[in-house]
């Protein structure tokens, strides 16, 4: 009786080098992107909710919104509007910017390159242009 051994061919193993090379080739564009996508869309959720949550309660206290002056370091003073007392950074670790135009409120976040302006991921996430 002849002693056979079970082992993948060299070929076996090279088909299915091959066909993982192939998927991860189709799969991997779809993916390209999808984290810088996903911070974008959790800045426009921490915006509305710094906007509808400890902004709208100031102004429920004061009367009136802070101003661009005050900005939103007066949410942190005295009461604090944040459980934890501290303001949410946006997900490159910035603070927002935050302006009052006579009662207009708007939030921005200055995205992955940290500077005004930009263009595709780097350009400024603002409140008002969130869905």
């Amino acid at each position: 009786m002849q002693n056979r051994r079970k082992a993948f061919s060299l070929i076996e193993l090279m088909i299915v080098i091959v066909i993982l090379g192939l998927l991860a080739a189709m799969v991997m564009p779809s993916l390209t992107g999808k984290g810088e996508e996903a911070k974008r869309d959790l800045v426009c959720v921490q915006m509305k909710s710094i906007y509808d949550g400890a902004l709208d309660m100031y102004k429920i206290k004061n009367s009136i919104y802070p101003s661009t002056e005050e900005g939103l370091k007066s949410l942190t003073q005295d009461d604090s509007y944040f459980k934890d007392g501290k303001m949410p950074k946006d997900s490159w670790g910035q603070e927002f910017i935050y302006t009052n135009d006579e009662g207009s409120i708007e939030l921005i976040s200055l995205a992955a390159d940290k500077k005004e302006g930009g263009k595709k991921e780097s350009k400024d996430i603002k409140m008002s242009e969130c869905k």
